[in-house]
């Protein structure tokens, strides 16, 4: 199958994935869109400009599309009319959901975040803005329909990433803190317990 033949799809992800390995070996300066076409096994490097319109709109595409929290979001939008223990649970687990490529990409952006600050400006919002933009309509709704007391769901929001935030650093930056064995079905759990009975309505 030639390169005209290819799906444009599964031409995207291949660029998407050899665009990952290369920058995180070299770097965003150190990586060229001619090294990444080679990655890719793409004879000519203008063909990638077909998909992408320059290497930091490919850099940004590489991010996104290695969150799955990110994509989680997008799943879970029908979803407002949900109880919470359910939403909230499939949030956290596409939230913990870090492979080998998740975990890569996450460092790739907390590097790149220390030297070029627009990195991660575009990351918070391409990715955890979003998350937090869903969360906070979401509790609201839930707020709305009596299940959870009113409060303020801006800090909810937050509240409820943070309490997910020590099981992803356990995975991706400090093993230590997975010393203890907690698995993430266990922190998971347990977490939106706390979660959750911190909001019951009163009298419930």
């Amino acid at each position: 199958m030639d390169e005209q033949s290819r799906q444009e799809p599964d031409r995207r992800r291949e660029i998407l994935e050899a665009a990952l390995r290369v920058f995180s070996e070299r770097g965003f300066q150190g990586a060229t869109i001619k090294e990444i076409a080679r990655e890719a096994g793409i004879r000519s490097s203008a063909l990638i400009y077909w998909y992408f319109a320059d290497k930091e709109d490919l850099f940004g595409e590489v991010l996104a599309s290695h969150v799955p929290v990110v994509r989680a979001v997008a799943e879970l939008g029908p979803l407002l009319e949900v109880e919470p223990e359910e939403v909230l649970t499939r949030l956290g687990r596409a939230y913990l959901a870090f492979d080998e490529t998740n975990t890569r990409a996450l460092r790739l952006v907390v590097g790149e975040a220390v030297l070029r600050p627009e990195v991660a400006e575009r990351f918070i919002a391409g990715g955890p803005e979003r998350v937090l933009g869903f969360l906070k309509t979401y509790l609201a709704r839930q707020v709305e329909l009596g299940r959870l007391r009113p409060h303020d769901v801006r800090s909810s929001a937050r509240a409820y990433i943070g309490m997910l935030i020590p099981q992803v650093a356990g995975k991706v930056f400090f093993p230590g803190l997975q010393a203890d064995g907690l698995t993430d079905e266990e922190h998971l759990r347990t977490s939106v317990d706390i979660f959750l009975r911190g909001l019951e309505p009163e009298g419930r």
